[in-house]
């Protein structure tokens, strides 16, 4: 199988220009898009977004990192929710371009953008990588109204020590979940920990290859 190049493509929004890292599958056997961007402290460098856009094109998703314009720039704070989502409404046409249903996908901030636009934007379904389901320590400041409200198939993927929401404090929905055990909000082991980073990034890539594998059978 012929591994297809990577690119880069900047794409004008009205929050500013943003990026998009391409991982193309190859063309015979591409048949979805996954579009995942970080979240409000880091960006497309973090270890579950490199893992993924390593592993799913061999299984026909491209995948496509985004960039949001505040870290084009190189601005260290993320702006407001709605600034945030300007910036994903503008990169959409982008996204859908290769003619693929699209999957809109991000970790904390950025899943949180995903699931608010997801019906919106026509996306067939949502990947939240470390939804933020509440602030730490404030388990009463929930955000699962946004995760609910979705629209769409939705898989979370939430470490098992996130202090931004534990697997077991999530509401009932009909969403999936894939717990990585041991798993901080970065999806970091601890060293004292019986498992591994290398181990953890297993269980995510295997997660979303298999839930990307049933949305398009």
């Amino acid at each position: 199988m012929t591994k297809q190049a990577i690119k880069s493509e900047i794409v004008p929004t009205d929050a500013g220009d943003a990026r998009i890292t391409w991982h193309p599958a190859p063309k015979k056997s591409a048949r979805l898009v996954l579009a995942v961007s970080h979240g409000a402290g880091g960006g497309i460098e973090a270890r579950d977004l490199r893992a993924i856009a390593a592993a799913l094109p061999a299984h026909g998703v491209t995948v496509a990192l985004v960039e949001q314009p505040w870290r084009v720039a190189g601005k260290k704070l993320a702006p407001a929710p709605k600034t945030l989502d300007v910036g994903w409404r503008g990169l959409w046409p982008a996204l859908a371009k290769p003619g693929l249903p699209v999957i809109a996908g991000g970790r904390s901030a950025g899943a949180r953008v995903a699931c608010r636009t997801a019906t919106e934007l026509g996306a067939v379904a949502v990947l939240a990588l470390s939804f933020p389901l509440h602030p730490p320590g404030k388990p009463e400041k929930s955000r699962a109204d946004e995760l609910l409200g979705a629209g769409v198939p939705t898989l979370v993927v939430q470490g098992g020590n996130d202090p931004f929401g534990k697997p077991a404090e999530f509401p009932e929905g009909t969403y999936e979940m894939v717990e990585v055990p041991f798993g901080d909000h970065g999806f970091a082991i601890p060293k004292r920990a019986e498992s591994t980073e290398a181990e953890a990034m297993r269980i995510i890539t295997d997660g979303v290859t298999r839930w990307t594998g049933m949305l398009a059978g």
